[in-house]
C-alpha cells in the first residue's frame, strides 16, 4: 500500500534564508501549548534511545551495564523493549496439541516479569539522572503454511512486532493475548481434545482386572501401554488451553495485533508499531523436520489497518519508504487531521540495540529527541504520545545533527506551534515555517531541509549548519486542516513529527 511520491511543487513557495546564523530562541517549541505563547514551564530535550534489549532477553548487556553506557554517551532516557516471549510451536495436524515441537529463546517471560520490572526499578534508583522505561517487544501472532513432509514448511510474521511500554504491573503483561504467552490462553475445544485421552483409562482398567489366565500378563502389558499413552497426551497438552488466535490460521489478518493494542491501552500502556518497512527471511534445519523457512514481509499497511496505537518506528538503520512524502505515514496523518482517527500517528526513531557488536549499532546512533516538561517516565511518555519530538540518525561518529527549532508562526495571530501541536490560523497562507539546524561539533556541514505539507513537498532548501530559514507557503489551500513536517539530510538524518494547522479564529 504505497503511494507515489507527490511531485515537488517547484517555486510555489517563498524563503528567507539566513544561512550561517546560529538559531536562538526556544528550540522546537514542542512543549508549549498553542494557546499560550509564553509558558512558564519550558520543555527540555531528552535524548532517548527507543527499542533497547538487555540480558533479560536477546541483548548482551545487563540493565546496569546498559545504564552506564547510556550515561557515558550522554543520553537522558532509555526505553527498553526486551522480547516479551519467544516460544514457537509446531504440531502435526490434527494432533497438533499432542504431536508437536516447541523452541524457546531468552525472553522476559522466561527471565521472570517480576524480576525484570524490579531490576529496572533498582537500576533507575542507582541512576537518577537517567529515565529508564521498561517495556517489551511483542510479536502477537505467527502462522504456518506449507508442509513438513515436502520441505515447504514456513513460519510467517515472527518479526511483525509491536513495542509495548509503560505497563506497571506484571499482571498487565500476562494478560497480553500473544502466541507463546500461555498465561493468556483460554479453555477451548482444541485445547480440551487431549483430555479425551483419559478414556484410555477405561480399557486399561478392564484389561488389568480381567480374570487370571495364560494371557493375563500380555493384557496387563497392553493396559500399561494405554496408561502411558494417556499420560503422555496429558503431559504434552498441558495446560489444556489454546491461544485466542491459532498459529495454523493465516486468515486472521490484523485481529491479533488489534487485540494486543487494545489490551495494552486498557492498562495504560503506550503502543508503537516497530519498523514496519523491515523484512526478515531465514532458513533453518531441524533434523527430521527438514528445512523450515522463517519470513516476515514489510507491513506498512498495519498503520492503516489497525487503530489505537500511539505511533511507529519511522527512522532506523534500514531502507524505509513509509515516511516518504505522500506515503503511508502522510496518509494516516491525513486521517487524523480530517477527524477519522482519534490519535496522531507519532513517528519515533528505533535503535533496535542488542549489543555493541550487533550490526555495528551503537546505543546513540538512532535517537528520539523528546521535548518533555518533566524528566520522569510519565513526562517522557506523555510528550512522546503527543508527538513533541523528532527522530535523528547519526551517520558519522564526529557529529550529530540537531533540530534546534521547527515551528509554525502566524505573525498576524501572534501565535506559534511546534511538533505535536496545533496552530489555529484564519488562513494557512499567513503561516511561516521556521527551521533551524545545527551540528553537535559546532562546525559547518552541508544539509538539505525539506518541508512537507500534507504529503506534498513544498520546499527543499540547501545550506550549511548552523542553518536558519523561514519558509512561507503562499499556495497553501485555505479552509481545510493541514499538517507540516520537516526532514533534514546531510551527514545524518532528521525527521520531525508534524505540526497541525486548523482554519478558524485564533
Amino acid at each position: 500500500m504505497r503511494r507515489q511520491r507527490k511531485p515537488w511543487l517547484g517555486f510555489s513557495f517563498s524563503i528567507v534564508l539566513l544561512a550561517g546564523l546560529t538559531a536562538q530562541g526556544s528550540p522546537c517549541r514542542a512543549g508549549q501549548p498553542e494557546a499560550s505563547p509564553t509558558h512558564s514551564l519550558e520543555p527540555r530535550p531528552l535524548l532517548t534511545a527507543i527499542h533497547v534489549h538487555s540480558t533479560a532477553s536477546t541483548g548482551t548487556l545487563s540493565l546496569e551495564s546498559m545504564a552506564r553506557r547510556a550515561e557515558r554517551l550522554g543520553l537522558d532516557a532509555v526505553i527498553l523493549s526486551d522480547n516479551f516471549v519467544l516460544r514457537y510451536e509446531y504440531g502435526l495436524r490434527p494432533l497438533e496439541t499432542i504431536i508437536k515441537r516447541a523452541i524457546t529463546f531468552p525472553s522476559v517471560m522466561e527471565y521472570g516479569l517480576e524480576r525484570y520490572l524490579a531490576e529496572a526499578e533498582e537500576v533507575r534508583a542507582r541512576h537518577p539522572n537517567l529515565v529508564i522505561v521498561p517495556g517489551v517487544e511483542v510479536a502477537p501472532h505467527y502462522f504456518w503454511s506449507g508442509s513438513v513432509w515436502n520441505g515447504t514448511l514456513t513460519m510467517h510474521n515472527a518479526q511483525k512486532n509491536l513495542l509495548v511500554v509503560g505497563l506497571k504491573q506484571p499482571e498487565a503483561y500476562r494478560e497480553l493475548p500473544v502466541l507463546g504467552n500461555v498465561e493468556s490462553y483460554r479453555f477451548g475445544l482444541v485445547g480440551l481434545v487431549p483430555a479425551t485421552s483419559l478414556l484410555l483409562v477405561i480399557p486399561a482398567a478392564w484389561l488389568w482386572v480381567s480374570p487370571a489366565n495364560p494371557g493375563a500378563a500380555g493384557r496387563r502389558a497392553i493396559a500399561l501401554c494405554l496408561l502411558i499413552a494417556a499420560g503422555f497426551c496429558l503431559l504434552t497438552a498441558w495446560p489444556f488451553k489454546e491461544p485466542q488466535f491459532s498459529p495454523y490460521d493465516g486468515r486472521v489478518g490484523y485481529a491479533p495485533y488489534q487485540a494486543v493494542i487494545d489490551a495494552a491501552r486498557s492498562k495504560g500502556g503506550t503502543v508503537l508499531w516497530s519498523m514496519p518497512d523491515a523484512k526478515d527471511f531465514s532458513t533453518h534445519s531441524f533434523g527430521r523436520m527438514g528445512t523450515v523457512t522463517v519470513k516476515t514481509d514489510p507491513y506498512q499497511e498495519a498503520l492503516v489497518l489497525t487503530t489505537g496505537y500511539h505511533g511507529f518506528g519511522g527512522l532506523y538503520q534500514e531502507a524505509r519508504t513509509a515516511v516518504n512524502p505522500g506515503g503511508i505515514w502522510d496518509q494516516v496523518i491525513e486521517l487524523y487531521v480530517t477527524g477519522q482517527r482519534a490519535l496522531p500517528p507519532v513517528m519515533v526513531g528505533e535503535s533496535a540495540f542488542h549489543s555493541p557488536d550487533h550490526a555495528h549499532k551503537e546505543l546513540d546512533q538512532v535517537l528520539t529527541v523528546v521535548w518533555a516538561r518533566d524528566r520522569t517516565e510519565a513526562g517522557l511518555l506523555d510528550a512522546l504520545r503527543q508527538g513533541r519530538s523528532y527522530a535523528v540518525e547519526q551517520h558519522r561518529k564526529e557529529f550529530r545533527l540537531v533540530l534546534d527549532e521547527f515551528q509554525l508562526r502566524c505573525p498576524s495571530c501572534e501565535r506559534s506551534a511546534g511538533p505535536g501541536e496545533t496552530l489555529n490560523a484564519p488562513d494557512a497562507r499567513l503561516v511561516v515555517s521556521r527551521v533551524a539546524v545545527s551540528a553537535t561539533d559546532q562546525k559547518r556541514h552541508p544539509v538539505t531541509v525539506t518541508l512537507v505539507r500534507s504529503g506534498e513537498v513544498v520546499s527543499r532548501v540547501k545550506g550549511e549548519t548552523p542553518f536558519l530559514a523561514e519558509i512561507a507557503d503562499p499556495t497553501a489551500p485555505s479552509g481545510r486542516p493541514l499538517s507540516y513536517r520537516v526532514a533534514v539530510t546531510g551527514g545524518g538524518e532528521i525527521l520531525s513529527n508534524p505540526v497541525f494547522v486548523r482554519p478558524g479564529p485564533v
